[in-house]
């Protein structure tokens, strides 16, 4: 029979005082009568548990961690593994990691207590995201995993939540946009864990940004603020609403039509609370809060197509850029400019200073993507125009726009005319 915790005997004693039976004891702890009677036995006899006069087997060790402690210039070992990995390798410690704990325990005082700081941030100045897994919620005749990102104004606590059903860099940049517009503005910064899709290597204010979403971010105008790792108090508003929507927004309640319908669903809930719940900043509603707020976020911009790849290049004197594997065509008059360009959904996006200066469908058969447009105009004082296309090569394009019934039966003698 497993021996039965302190907490166990020390329920044992409460209800024995309270005068409850040892039947009625046993079956709250989910023991034998005779385990109860027997404890009850050994506390009215005053009995002691002779484990506790037992020597720890770290007793002997006292010195060698006195002079661990000396060196380290600690009172108090704050480190107990490093030091149980101490004691093993240069003294030969027999004992576990736990006993070695409990000898500090009872050798040595407890360590300070770190005190936290609370800052309220100012209006404007930070939002907070992250995700929530729900599994198996019932959505169009089956069970489907789901997720919902939370972002959160810091100051006024107004949230937004967006449902997806998946979780890579195109779906992590197409619920920022959503959120961004339920938000009704940008602001300074948006506090995040450190997901995949946001950083790529390390953590917290080490860690490398992904480049789409930082390219994102620099587009948008905010900082990117990552978290430290296994702090998740750095975020705790954002935390704490994700455990509030678990039951305030659960989506496991009825059966779903399609992701539209629950997204429509959860504003209109969303919108209850805020006028319910108050806002620790201002001791009014969440919802007046969010509207002092909204002179403090910067406007929502035009924002940009979801991307998941992002490069810099430069543009070739031919006017074309290379991108996964193919050449897209710029205008002309960005030769030897450096531009960004941005790997969307269906789409090429090419961008210099932020504005988009060409658009090309993206993973197309042909290798070589041309818009005869950016090869016409005017020269510029840097950029001198390519030379016009001539009568033969207009020839060619009207012929290849044809389709094969409408071309000239003798191919060779409508090119020769022109050529005259």
């Amino acid at each position: 029979m497993a021996k039965l915790s302190r907490e166990a005997r020390m329920s044992i004693k409460v209800l024995t005082e309270k005068g409850v039976s040892n039947r009625e004891t046993a079956r709250l702890l989910g023991v034998s009568e005779g385990c109860v009677r027997y404890h009850r036995r050994r506390q009215a006899a005053g009995a002691i548990d002779g484990r506790s006069r037992q020597m720890r087997k770290a007793s002997p060790f006292q010195s060698a961690i006195d002079a661990w402690l000396t060196a380290r210039g600690e009172a108090v070992p704050r480190n107990v593994a490093e030091l149980h990995h101490w004691l093993i390798s240069e003294h030969e410690y027999p004992g576990s990691l736990r006993s070695l704990q409990r000898y500090i325990r009872e050798a040595y005082p407890p360590p300070p207590k770190r005190a936290r700081r609370r800052v309220e941030t100012p209006p404007g100045a930070q939002a907070q995201a992250d995700w929530a897994a729900f599994p198996r919620v019932w959505m169009g005749g089956r069970q489907q995993d789901l997720l919902a990102f939370e972002m959160q104004l810091s100051w006024s606590r107004y949230p937004a939540v967006i449902w997806s059903t998946r979780k890579h860099e195109l779906a992590w940049l197409s619920v920022h946009n959503e959120a961004f517009r339920r938000l009704g503005g940008i602001p300074a910064s948006v506090r995040i864990d450190n997901e995949k899709t946001a950083v790529v290597h390390g953590a917290g204010a080490w860690g490398t940004i992904h480049p789409a979403y930082r390219a994102y971010a620099r587009a948008v105008r905010f900082h990117v603020d990552a978290c430290p790792p296994r702090a998740p108090r750095a975020k705790g508003k954002v935390e704490r609403r994700i455990r509030d929507h678990r039951s305030g927004l659960d989506p496991y309640r009825r059966h779903w039509e399609n992701l539209a319908q629950l997204q429509a669903v959860t504003d209109d809930r969303l919108r209850q609370l805020v006028r319910r719940r108050i806002c620790p900043a201002t001791d009014t509603d969440v919802e007046t809060a969010w509207q002092r707020e909204l002179a403090y976020l910067a406007p929502v911009p035009m924002l940009p197509e979801p991307f998941d790849q992002v490069g810099e290049r430069r543009v070739g004197n031919d006017c074309l850029v290379a991108f996964e594997h193919r050449s897209y065509s710029v205008p002309f008059r960005y030769v030897g400019q450096r531009v960004e360009v941005r790997g969307c959904a269906d789409t090429v996006q090419i961008l210099t200073d932020g504005q988009v200066v060409a658009t090309h469908p993206r993973h197309t058969e042909t290798r070589l993507v041309l818009d005869p447009a950016h090869f016409e105009g005017t020269s510029t004082d840097t950029v001198m125009a390519p030379p016009p296309l001539g009568r033969m090569g207009a020839r060619l394009q009207q012929l290849a726009a044809l389709t094969p019934e409408q071309r000239p039966l003798d191919l060779y003698a409508a090119l020769a005319e022109v050529a005259r």
